[in-house]
């Protein structure tokens, strides 16, 4: 599987937040990094994957708690 880039518009909007995602999207499979961007007005969620759809980072992100979409 290639390896991608995928973003989402999120309302992870402070260090607190992040580091709430961070254990779940630090253990996830096929996740090699990811970075919140807190100073953008959308909160754009950045993931670059090994092998993770964007369907499954979703599920991660809502089962912390947090809404996320993807950006096209």
């Amino acid at each position: 599987m290639e390896n991608k880039e995928f973003q989402f518009k999120t309302n992870i909007n402070c260090g607190g937040c992040v580091a709430s995602v961070k254990p779940h999207l630090d253990s996830a499979e096929g996740v090699c990094e990811w970075n919140v961007d807190t100073t953008n007005k959308d909160k754009i969620l950045t993931v670059k994957s090994e092998g993770i759809s964007e369907e499954q980072v979703l599920e991660i992100i809502k089962k912390t708690g947090f809404k996320a979409e993807p950006i096209a």
